[in-house]
């Protein structure tokens, strides 16, 4: 059987980023892609113009069709724009036992647009953050949850430390807003601490390059990796997406997910 991974997240109808991407990034790591959609945007290369937000019941009662049919080997979440539409998928992951979940807290686009506010950061920390095997955020969203200035690849260690402080599990807070000349990654789980350097790529094209490195670690997560390989594979994966980025639309186009394919 494949492997089955469900993503919790928005959509995004230019499909670079959100379900449309993890769905993708699925396919490309062999396993069964499902989702429970959070929120509908309106957004393109440019930016986010609209958002709709799923009223929470909902999609819990997408979580359990699936969880009740189904079944699911790994779970990730991405864009949940309300604390309530947080708390639904807190309780979903309790009752059905969802493990390993991988929990990217989706809080600014590409384009810098706003995809939260304080409430949801609240819940994040207090109701899902602690029930996840993994925490991805990047270095605005880290800032964000943990009030710390992130500057530099220190910086990016403490704010690591202090999530794990906060009940986290593990955590992998992305390097690509810290500048260098690499883009470094800080993993740590409380007790193995690791940086994942890749070279730097300049290109504009990086839409969705955190929802498809989330769905790349659940995927391995679901295909039974051990929790710091599917993280250095998906670093591997993501790496490959951005050096094959898309120039489409105006602004910034997507990474794509299908340069993995293309490996040797």
């Amino acid at each position: 059987m494949l492997p089955r991974v469900l993503t919790i997240a928005g959509s995004d109808p230019s499909g670079g980023a959100g379900i449309q991407a993890d769905l993708k990034t699925f396919t490309v790591f062999g396993v069964y892609g499902m989702s429970a959609i959070a929120a509908l945007t309106a957004q393109n290369t440019r930016g986010v113009t609209g958002i709709h937000m799923v009223p929470a019941d909902f999609v819990r009662r997408q979580i359990d069709a699936v969880a009740s049919d189904i079944g699911i080997d790994a779970v990730k979440t991405g864009m949940l724009p309300t604390a309530a539409i947080v708390g639904a998928v807190a309780a979903a992951v309790r009752a059905h036992g969802l493990t390993p979940l991988v929990v990217d807290p989706v809080m600014q686009a590409t384009s810098g647009d706003a995809l939260c506010d304080a409430e949801v950061r609240a819940a994040l920390l207090d109701a899902l953050i602690p029930l996840a095997a993994l925490v991805t955020p990047n270095a605005y969203e880290a800032a964000a949850l943990t009030d710390l200035r992130i500057r530099s690849v220190d910086d990016a260690r403490a704010a690591a430390r202090a999530l794990i402080t906060r009940g986290a599990r593990a955590v992998l807070v992305k390097g690509g807003h810290v500048e260098g000349n690499e883009a470094v990654d800080i993993f740590d789980d409380g007790h193995v601490v690791r940086e994942l350097r890749a070279p730097r790529v300049l290109t504009p094209h990086t839409h969705g390059t955190g929802c498809q490195l989330s769905a790349a670690i659940a995927a391995g997560l679901a295909a039974d990796l051990p929790l710091l390989a599917a993280v250095e594979r998906a670093k591997d994966f993501i790496t490959d997406a951005i050096r094959g980025g898309l120039a489409l639309g105006a602004g910034n186009g997507p990474a794509n997910p299908l340069a993995w394919l293309g490996r040797k």
